[in-house]
């Protein structure tokens, strides 16, 4: 990318201001964002002023760092990275831009670059004796299916000829440039084919039938109840309220059988082993 400085100092003015019309357009833009995000406003300033002076001078970029409450450094560093601002004194009737990337280089746009070169100057960012036009070349400018073009001002000019191309020079350097219409240069509409459509031309025949959208699916039937599951008898314990049972010789000790820590203090005192019941036989020994 080129390095982009502003103009010498000795063509800046001393001063910008906004017309009346545009400093009530420019106040409503910035009132269009939120608190705090009043800066994202810069480029349609910036793009404004540059309608009104032609191009972007030093005191422009202050007066809308002003505006914005932005540093100056910050405006400049915008108008200095887009390539759309003109840093420097432009023809008051036109700086055309011709697009030069390859879609329109295949379609002839160097010799349209050859017209601004015969007819303007042989460089780009100067301007004719009249200090009317200016050229210079640029890239893509989205209309590639329509190339080769040029873009004036905020229009595009597409589908040129070397003939038309200088048709619309010699109109626009005479100060009737609002008389061409923009856009495509042939006879079609945008990007549609030249000569209007080349398909489906015909008319169409078949009748349009309102077919109903199919009701919904009826809710399916209630599933039969489960039979009830039969209740599981619970086998009650085979010893289930029978009296516990305590040897011999705890009951001669007189054990409590409901109580058998006192049981066995009572059988140690009486020198007896305090074996109780717990439903098993010693070995050799019949219940």
């Amino acid at each position: 990318m080129s390095v982009r400085r502003l103009a010498d100092e000795a063509i800046q003015p001393a001063e910008f201001a906004f017309s009346n019309d545009n400093q009530k357009w420019a106040e409503g833009k910035i009132a269009e964002y939120p608190a705090g995000r009043q800066q994202s406003a810069v480029i349609p300033l910036l793009m404004r002023a540059q309608d009104q002076q032609g191009w972007i001078s030093r005191a422009a970029i202050e007066k809308i760092a002003e505006m914005l409450g932005m540093a100056y450094i910050r405006v400049l560093e915008v108008a200095t990275f887009y390539t759309q601002f003109q840093l420097k004194p432009v023809g008051t009737n036109a700086h055309i831009q011709v697009c030069g990337t390859t879609p329109c280089m295949l379609r002839g746009a160097e010799a349209l670059r050859e017209v601004c070169q015969n007819r303007i100057h042989p460089e780009p960012f100067h301007t004719n004796a009249e200090g009317t036009m200016s050229w210079e070349e640029v890239e893509c400018l989205g209309a590639c299916v329509n190339a080769p073009m040029v873009m004036i001002g905020h229009d595009t000019y597409e589908d040129l000829t070397v003939e038309r191309f200088e048709e619309i020079v010699e109109v626009f350097a005479a100060g009737n440039g609002k008389s061409i219409q923009p856009g495509p240069q042939i006879k079609r509409a945008f990007s549609a084919a030249e000569g209007g459509a080349t398909t489906l031309t015909e008319k169409p025949t078949a009748q349009r039938v309102r077919v109903e959208f199919p009701p919904p699916p009826a809710p399916a039937a209630a599933a039969p109840a489960a039979a009830p599951v039969a209740a599981v008898a619970v086998q009650s314990p085979t010893n289930l309220g029978r009296k516990r049972e305590v040897s011999g010789e705890a009951a001669r000790a007189g054990a409590d059988p409901e109580k058998p820590a006192a049981a066995k203090g009572r059988a140690k005192k009486a020198g007896v082993s305090p074996i109780l019941d717990t439903g098993a036989r010693p070995e050799g020994k019949k219940s």
